[in-house]
């Protein structure tokens, strides 16, 4: 008798081995007919997996996670089986599940257009529609490389060849179409009904330049037609929102061909810039960190000692001067150890808290680079604790605190914790690590945060804390961390004395909110669509005249409000009114002051607010309480 226990810790029992279909089809017709796949004893398998053992069995449907990921790698084997039906000649090479969607590679002779795109979809649509069983079978290596070499697919067969020849491999099949795969897969095409083609980009055979360039087509897939909808109707409001895009409608910055990787800053965007980094040096004073600024350029000992030069070397720059090879920093942990160490530092130093908007470099592949938010320089606002075992706990508290009140400032209320705990392959004793995973989680339980554990994820030298936050369209955005360093300072030597009079290593902790400048600005425009609260805004008030008669009293306006810490524009141009606010509302302008006459005489001012708002007439005096109120308030 063979005993399977469902999740809700109920038994059933068969005479022998039984398909989780057949678990399903025991459940109930419905859980039969939605069934996609299913997990025995943790392990995500076809629904026409037999179990021949005692086991614990879940039945997966399009509303677990794991569903979702079934009909996605499906998705991708029925695009390869729509284009070989259009375009028989073409090669099938991988096609892997990614975030929110699919893609598979194709080797063919011209560049698919699209045109092509469409019909693809289309065909895709007619054999879903077919409903054709997938099926899966087994076969030697030897004998797989051999299959695949007679059908032309000679990518698929170099896959299989660098497999251990005592290996056998799966093969998947639907309708006319055979792919090897892993698995699981859905059990017939029948399940994948909304899925939507996206794109066609470049994509290197293995990922090596110096092979041939396929053709990657991407696509999304959806377990109801209202997921895709809501998913595509994201995509275009991600579009507009693009920091890309809206960079270069409101003059912000701008990326060259001359220095790729790097960002040019216009003024308003610098303006943008010295407004972030100015409040996070107001969060370093108000927080006990003593600003500090570490060179560009090191000597590579110096990171062969950190550790930093086996791990980063093929993304760091590199010079050398008078027979002495140096490097760029990709970040700034080092340079703050040599700052700690000049001078003998005592427990009654620690916690020692240094921050630095550091600007580091990381050679990142030509492909990889995106707008601001992936570049090659970068500013961190990097922060380093020194400090005591004891200390971690309370500094990790008074950290998240910190990290919730900056994210709010800048807009974000939504953010997701995570802690990565011990890697197999660490450094430090058992009970240190026991006492540094302890105090993260205890921090955030303190704070009231409810947090996911990531199991092994940590560093070798010790856990993290990971703080992701939400931006408007539900996007995560990996910005905050909190790791617990145990080796850098032994490392580099850098000790302190003890009360007993003992030299010991400090702990160090690594920290960061906004992470990189560069990328967090990008974030905040596509959070915002380009319209920055008033505090952040560039231009936060602009004053025009109806005609050139009140051109004294806008003067003064714009004067009585730059007095104040405003940053005004002045448009005296001999254009119409209704255009010239048109176009300042283009440029997202929080405040349009219009001076005519009237309120020339009363000594006021017509407010337009973003949005096409019309506040009304009110003083001058009223206004600048308001504006004023709304950058104190971070509105």
């Amino acid at each position: 008798m063979l005993n399977i226990t469902l999740p809700d810790g109920s038994r059933r029992e068969f005479p022998g081995p039984v398909s989780v279909a057949d678990v399903a089809a025991s459940i109930g017709s419905g859980l039969a007919k939605a069934a996609l796949g299913g997990k025995v004893d943790g392990k995500l398998v076809d629904t026409s997996h037999r179990i021949e053992a005692d086991a614990q069995v879940a039945i997966v449907t399009d509303k677990d996670a794991d569903g979702l990921e079934l009909i996605r790698h499906s998705t991708a084997h029925l695009l390869a089986y729509a284009v070989k039906e259009l375009f028989p000649e073409a090669q099938v090479t991988i096609g892997p599940t990614i975030e929110n969607g699919f893609y598979y590679d194709f080797a063919y002779k011209r560049p698919f257009t699209p045109e092509d795109l469409a019909a693809i979809e289309k065909r895709m649509g007619e054999l879903a529609a077919k409903n054709e069983p997938v099926t899966r079978r087994v076969l030697p290596r030897d004998e797989a490389v051999e299959h695949f070499k007679s059908l032309g697919e000679h990518y698929k067969a170099e896959i299989i060849a660098s497999i251990p020849a005592d290996q056998d491999v799966s093969l998947y099949r639907e309708g006319n179409f055979e792919d090897l795969c892993r698995g699981p897969h859905v059990p017939s095409t029948g399940k994948l009904k909304h899925f939507k083609l996206m794109k066609v980009a470049g994509a290197y055979w293995r990922g090596d330049q110096a092979n041939e360039q396929l053709q990657r087509i991407y696509g999304t897939a959806w377990p109801s037609k209202e997921a895709l909808q809501q998913y595509l109707t994201m995509l275009e409001e991600a579009e507009k929102r693009d920091h890309r895009k809206l960079g270069r409608e409101l003059d912000l910055f701008h990326i060259d061909e001359h220095s790729p990787g790097t960002v040019f800053w216009h003024p308003k965007g610098w303006t943008v810039w010295q407004e972030v980094e100015q409040y996070m040096r107001r969060v370093y004073r108000d927080n006990g960190y003593q600003e500090v600024k570490g060179p560009q350029i090191v000597d590579r000992v110096l990171w062969e000692k950190s550790g930093h030069w086996e791990k980063y070397r093929d993304a760091m720059f590199t010079t050398e001067s008078e027979k002495r090879e140096y490097a760029l920093k990709p970040m700034n942990c080092p340079g703050h150890i040599l700052i700690f160490k000049q001078g003998i530092k005592s427990y009654r130093d620690l916690p020692l808290r240094y921050g630095e908007f550091g600007q580091c470099h990381r050679n990142e592949p030509s492909g990889g680079l995106h707008g601001i938010m992936r570049v090659r320089a970068f500013t961190q606002d990097d922060g380093h604790i020194f400090c005591t075992e004891d200390s971690i706990l309370p500094e990790c508290l008074a950290y998240t605190a910190l990290l919730q009140k900056v994210y709010k400032d800048f807009g974000f209320s939504d953010i997701i914790y995570k802690v990565a705990t011990r890697p197999a392959a660490r450094i430090g004793s058992d009970e240190i690590w026991d006492k540094a995973e302890a105090a993260l989680t205890d921090s955030l339980k303190a704070s009231d945060c409810d947090y996911e554990i990531a199991p092994g994820d940590g560093a070798f030298y010790g856990p993290k804390i990971e703080y992701t936050l939400k931006d408007a369209l539900g996007r995560p955005w990996q910005c905050g961390t909190m790791q617990v360093d145990f080796s850098m300072a032994e490392r580099l030597d850098a000790v302190y004395v003890a009360e007993s009079g003992e030299r010991k290593h400090p702990v160090m902790l690594h920290r960061a909110i906004v992470g990189s400048l560069e990328r967090f600005i990008g974030i905040l425009i596509e959070q915002h669509a380009g319209a920055l609260p008033a505090w952040l805004a560039p231009v936060q008030v602009v004053v025009s005249a109806i005609t050139e008669h009140q051109a004294d009293w806008a003067g003064e306006v714009a004067k009585t409000l730059e007095k104040q810490g405003v940053r005004v524009s002045l448009d005296l141009r001999n254009e119409k009114i209704g255009y010239k606010i048109r176009e300042h509302s283009m440029q997202k302008v929080p405040f349009i002051l219009v001076v005519g006459d009237k309120e020339k005489a009363d000594g006021a001012v017509a407010v337009r607010a973003r949005g096409n708002q019309d506040l009304g007439v009110m003083p001058l005096a009223d206004f600048l309480q308001k504006i004023s109120s709304d950058i104190a308030s971070k509105v």
